[in-house]
C-alpha cells in the first residue's frame, strides 16, 4: 500500500470503541493516522480513555490527508459547531470520509448529505432524512467515497471498507 495518512477528528465524550478500533487498525496497515480538535488538550472517551490530539482545526492542511474519520458518541455534536473543523469536512468531499454512529452528524453540518446513501445511529435517521439523505439500516453503507456505519457492534466491517478503499 502506497503512503497514507488519515485525519480523525475528535472532541471529548468520544465513543472510545469507534476511535480506537479503527485508529489501531490501520496503524496495523502501515497508515499513519493523526487526530485533529479544537486544540490540544487531551480528550477524554466517554468510557474513560484519552487522546492527545497531534493537531488542531487551524493546523490541518487537508490536501496532506487521504481519508478523514468521524468517531460517534457526543463527540460530533461538539466537532460540528466548530466552523474550521465543518470547513475541514467539506474539503474532504473528494475523498474518503468515514462516519460511524453519531458522525454522520458532520456530513449533515457540512452539507454533504443530500442524496447520499448512509446509515448511522437509529437516534440521528431523522436528522439524516431531512438533511435529504436516503437512510439504511445496514452494518456499513458505502455511496461513492462516504463510508457510513450505525455503531461499534459494525466496526470490523467499517473498517474493512475504509481499508479496502484506501488500498485503491
Amino acid at each position: 500500500m502506497k503512503f497514507l495518512k488519515v485525519l480523525f477528528l475528535l472532541e471529548n465524550d468520544f465513543e472510545d470503541l469507534e476511535f480506537f478500533y479503527p485508529f489501531y487498525r490501520l496503524e496495523e496497515e502501515s497508515i499513519e493516522v493523526l487526530v485533529a480538535s479544537s486544540d490540544r488538550e487531551t480528550k477524554t472517551g466517554k468510557h474513560g480513555y484519552t487522546v492527545n490530539p497531534d493537531l488542531t482545526y487551524l493546523e490541518v492542511i487537508p490536501e496532506e490527508f487521504s481519508a478523514l474519520i468521524v468517531p460517534g458518541g457526543r463527540s460530533p455534536e461538539r466537532v460540528r459547531i466548530n466552523e474550521e473543523a465543518v470547513k475541514i469536512v467539506r474539503e474532504f468531499s473528494d475523498r474518503i470520509i468515514a462516519a460511524i454512529c453519531h458522525g454522520p452528524q458532520l456530513l449533515v453540518s457540512a452539507g454533504l448529505v443530500k442524496g447520499l446513501r448512509l446509515t448511522a445511529w437509529i437516534g440521528i435517521r431523522d436528522d439524516l432524512i431531512a438533511a435529504g439523505g436516503v437512510y439504511e439500516d445496514k452494518e456499513v453503507v458505502v455511496d461513492g467515497n462516504i463510508i457510513t456505519s450505525r455503531m461499534p457492534d459494525d466496526l470490523p466491517v467499517f473498517c474493512r471498507e475504509i481499508i479496502e478503499k484506501l488500498k485503491h
